[in-house]
């Protein structure tokens, strides 16, 4: 899962224009790298082979870029939205369904924390066997002591600070490379030109591509950040560069992260590692010092990006408290500037998720795969919200260059998303409407503090849609027509 923005980043409009090419570019890459780049071994190799996987990060890497640009072009277009994800799905589809994008979004976030403490369990879990792969009971305790010391901390004002951010950079950047390094290194071809095609349990080449494409969303969240960084740009045309050659830099990063462990050992075996694989991969290279320099970075990198995004969850709150599209509980903040209602939603979101975990066949994969589900209906929303945009001309009739080349991003964009959405099946979908529909209790709240009717027959349609699809996975959850 990719590091959020910083804080002061998302607040500020007037910040004078400071940073160089360089500095943006680095500021791409840090939002987007994050702990989920640690499992894509085996994610990958539980799927695909080398062809597959090849196939996947071209689509996945285009697909991206496009919505990359979508963000870019919309901070542009719509410079005053710049209250989160959720503003363009409120300016372009209103009030409704803005409140679902940014309950999506934040439930992306703290489901996304669940991953970070299950693969600190499990790295832990090589030498201590009881925590086993981060869903079992012990695990559970132990996580939920961290996710409650974490808010106690946060909520005494603890923030991101800058030297907790070059720790976590460091920490994650370095063991990453350093992997790829020896990897290339230790390099067999014949082990690679097995794994080519798959193995016998991958199913046809499109269904190996599109098993992956969740934890392609996984690892690239936080590409939604880098267009905020424009307004501190030295040279306005350095924050397309930076876009590009961010975003292509991580790009290469992930794909060569899981290129490269097919030279390593089987895919059947790749796909059989614990997680973090990368950790097993390395092992399997060098021996177990190599397991051992990944988890201790990994858990460094990790529990800095547990900070930062139990923030920025809260911060997707409060932001849509202050709004008015959530209630007004939730506005409220200590005097240290911390949003403490909504921090502490977070923080009981993220240990209902924890305990779910227990239940499930693959706690991580599982909590990886609902991060994903749960952020692609905002970004279908941002999308939609792009072409219209264009269809309208809204905005361009001051500034018409670039109408179609935007209009070719956001369709691209939109047909990418719903892509993702077909990838997720309806067992993600269906757990996601479970999630989304209780959270209309919120929406009803703020509407009676504001006075105003509780629905319009849009709306009402939108909320019959948001309950039947819980009640349905509901029903194949007890069925046991799916499981988590």
């Amino acid at each position: 899962m990719a590091s959020p923005k910083p804080e002061a980043v998302v607040g500020e409009r007037s910040t004078a224009a400071k940073m160089s090419l360089l500095t943006l570019s680095a500021m791409v890459v840090g939002s987007m790298v994050g702990a989920g780049v640690f499992s894509l071994p085996g994610r990958f190799a539980q799927e695909t082979g080398v062809a597959g996987a090849l196939i996947a990060w071209v689509i996945a890497g285009a697909g991206m870029l496009m919505l990359a640009f979508v963000f870019q072009n919309l901070a542009v277009r719509k410079p005053k939205l710049d209250a989160g994800v959720y503003a363009y799905a409120k300016a372009g589809f209103g009030q409704y369904l803005g409140f679902f994008s940014a309950f999506g979004y934040w439930a992306s976030a703290c489901v996304g924390n669940v991953t970070y403490w299950v693969l600190i369990m499990s790295t832990i879990g090589t030498i201590a066997p009881a925590l086993g792969e981060g869903d079992t009971t012990l695990a559970l305790v132990i996580s939920s002591v961290g996710v409650w010391l974490f808010y106690s901390l946060i909520r005494r004002g603890v923030k991101e600070a800058a030297a907790i951010n070059r720790i976590v950079t460091v920490a994650k950047l370095v063991p990453i490379l350093f992997f790829i390094v020896l990897a290339l290194f230790y390099f067999k071809p014949d082990v690679f030109a097995d794994n080519f095609g798959g193995a016998d349990y991958a199913g046809s080449l499109f269904n190996q591509v599109k098993g992956t494409m969740l934890v392609t969303v996984f690892v690239f969240l936080g590409v939604e950040g880098a267009a905020v960084y424009s307004r501190h740009a030295k040279k306005r045309e350095d924050v397309g560069k930076a876009t590009i050659l961010g975003f292509l830099s991580v790009f290469a990063i992930f794909a060569s992260v899981t290129v490269v462990s097919y030279g390593i050992m089987p895919m059947s075996e790749i796909a059989a590692l614990r997680q973090p694989s990368m950790a097993g991969v390395l092992q399997e290279a060098v021996g177990t010092w190599g397991r051992v320099f990944i988890s201790v970075g990994l858990i460094i990198s990790v529990l800095g990006a547990y900070l930062a995004w139990t923030l920025m969850a809260a911060e997707v709150l409060f932001v849509a408290a202050k709004d008015n599209d959530m209630p007004r509980f939730l506005k409220k903040a200590s005097a240290a500037d911390v949003p403490t209602s909504a921090l502490l939603m977070s923080t009981i979101l993220t240990q209902i998720m924890l305990v779910v975990t227990v239940f499930s066949d693959d706690a991580f994969n599982f909590a990886l795969n609902m991060t994903s589900s749960l952020t692609l209906i905002p970004f279908l929303l941002v999308t939609m919200y792009a072409v219209k945009l264009v269809v309208t001309k809204e905005s361009y009739a001051e500034r018409p260059q670039g109408l179609r080349k935007d209009l070719i991003v956001g369709v691209l964009a939109t047909i990418y998303t719903v892509f993702l959405l077909y990838a997720a099946g309806p067992k993600y979908i269906l757990v996601s409407f479970i999630i989304y529909a209780p959270a209309s209790v919120l929406f009803v709240m703020a509407r009676r503090e504001q006075g105003r009717k509780l629905f319009s027959p849009a709306e009402l349609v939108i909320l019959a849609v948001s309950i039947l699809g819980a009640v349905v996975g509901i029903v194949a959850l007890a069925a046991g027509w799916i499981s988590i």
